[in-house]
């Protein structure tokens, strides 16, 4: 896309970041990014979202309160813009939920963008299965189900472990296995909300992501993340190592198969974050997100790649400029959420020496002493997380765990009465 001489192009940034430490940290490194390209910047968002998060709409040009889960209200907003002057020459969403709205608003601005279609349809996990299947990729069968009866029906006709899940939501939040009908209800007691849900056959085998952005309209692969899950029955994320120690084998198939999947499915723009699962049969895609992985990927990519401006690279081909990505360096990155026991928090030791390690790109802690630990079921009872660096894979991944367990939790019974002592406290490792 070219713009009009002597006016610089500006970036409408659609949803702007959820409430909470790393969304926040992706939208402002991507607005940074942008002004260092020359570009201007408006952010969007929920009305109450753009109050609760100040550190955006203060490294933005402008804000408005914006309505991102109403796709087509996005798209009248932005045209009613254009209709006044203003100019938005790159509508991108870097949040989850807020991506088909982003779309809707590219394609009504006539700017580069990924299909309102495509994004729905992956934003939909059955839609996006049938559709791979429907490309010849390996899936896991996938019912969509209104109730009980329903996901008992499956279960007979299928083969499993299975995995109750939302429809649409993000963070393992609801996700439970389950081996048998007897385990069903308590699964579907787990969802978010009542609304339609799924179950599908269990995948077995060892999970990965694949994080890349799209350059020219062609998926280009940066790395493969290794995962560590809690043993079901949730399947929480606890660690991330990048890049995963691969055979070149496999890095290689998993590289063929994760971009002819992103074409199959018509993405073309921005950035991906593809999980799937090695197993006997080969590689099985999981979900598919038209956005960068969570856990801090964003830090951890530029330690791999000196010199990597991820968002950047993308405004920069929007913008129709030229892209060179660096190499990757002999180093690599590991992250590790720190998840202690549940239990009223009185007080965390340890937290003072993992900040001074040498090895840090970032840590977190968001509890403090008589907050309330919950048990570890989804991304949201992370009490916070780790982000190192190292030479080798083994190497960053061995230093996230030493800093994580290093962590002391003391915690007591949420209605009981004041610790005293070893006796009456409990000590969590993360």
């Amino acid at each position: 896309m070219t713009t009009t001489e002597g006016t610089p192009p500006q970036l409408l940034l659609v949803g702007g970041a959820a409430p909470n430490p790393l969304s926040v940290d992706v939208a402002v490194q991507t607005l940074a990014q942008a002004r260092a390209r020359g570009l201007r910047t408006h952010v969007t968002n929920q009305e109450a979202t753009v109050a609760a998060t100040p550190e955006v709409s203060g490294a933005a040009d402008a804000a408005s309160a914006v309505d991102f889960e109403d796709p087509a209200g996005s798209a009248k907003w932005a045209a009613a813009r254009r209709a006044e002057g203003e100019r938005f020459d790159v509508a991108l969403a870097v949040r989850e939920m807020a991506q088909v709205a982003a779309a809707e608003v590219a394609a009504e601005l006539g700017a580069p963008g990924n299909p309102p279609e495509a994004v729905r349809r992956i934003r939909t996990k059955d839609a996006c299965r049938a559709a791979l299947t429907a490309a010849g990729f390996p899936q896991p069968a996938v019912r969509l189900c209104a109730d009980e009866a329903g996901a008992r029906a499956f279960l007979a006709q299928s083969t499993g472990p299975w995995v109750v899940k939302p429809r649409d939501a993000m963070g393992s939040q609801g996700v439970s296995r389950v081996d048998g009908p007897d385990g069903l209800a308590a699964a579907i007691g787990l969802l978010p909300n009542r609304n339609p849900f799924l179950v599908e056959e269990f995948v077995d085998g060892p999970e990965f992501s694949v994080e890349g952005l799209f350059l020219g309209g062609e998926p280009t692969v940066l790395a493969v993340t290794a995962k560590e899950k809690l043993p079901p029955p949730f399947f929480v994320e606890v660690a991330h190592v990048l890049p995963a120690a691969l055979p070149e084998a496999d890095r290689a198939e998993i590289d063929r198969q994760v971009r002819a999947a992103l074409t199959a499915l018509g993405l073309r723009f921005g950035a991906f974050h593809v999980e799937l699962w090695l197993t006997a049969r080969g590689v099985v895609l999981g979900e598919v997100h038209g956005r960068i992985g969570g856990g801090w990927i964003h830090t951890m990519l530029p330690h791999v790649f000196p010199g990597l401006e991820f968002f950047g690279h993308i405004l920069d081909d929007a913008l129709g400029r030229p892209v060179e990505l660096p190499a990757a360096a002999p180093r690599a990155a590991a992250s590790r959420f720190l998840a202690p026991g549940p239990g009223r928090l009185v007080a965390v030791e340890g937290w003072d020496e993992v900040l001074a390690h040498p090895g840090l790109l970032y840590a977190e802690l968001t509890v403090r002493p008589g907050d309330v630990i919950n048990p570890f079921r989804s991304g949201q009872d992370r009490v916070g997380a780790v982000v190192v660096g190292a030479g080798s894979p083994a190497a960053a991944e061995r230093l996230a765990r030493e800093l994580a367990d290093s962590v002391r939790f003391v915690t007591e019974e949420p209605s009981g009465a004041e610790p005293s002592g070893a006796e009456s406290a409990e000590e969590a490792g993360a």
